[in-house]
């Protein structure tokens, strides 16, 4: 099946765009420095996909202060 001609295209890109703005949002959030929030965002939007992947893998953590 085509994704891109069946319709689904559009639900996926949806979906990452939701994810994103949830990993942006997280990290804005968190205890981390500025610089690195700025650096996660930038690389969320610039990599959608592998860049929310990183995030989760990688990312800051709630409470937790990143490097």
């Amino acid at each position: 099946m085509n994704w891109m001609g069946g319709g689904y295209g559009g639900l996926l890109g949806l979906i990452v765009l939701i994810l994103n703005i949830y990993a942006i949002v997280k990290t804005i959030q968190s205890s981390a420095s500025t610089g690195v929030k700025v650096l996660w965002v930038v690389v969320v939007i610039l990599l959608p996909i592998v860049g929310f992947i990183l995030w989760l893998l990688l990312g800051p953590k709630g409470g937790a202060r990143s490097i």
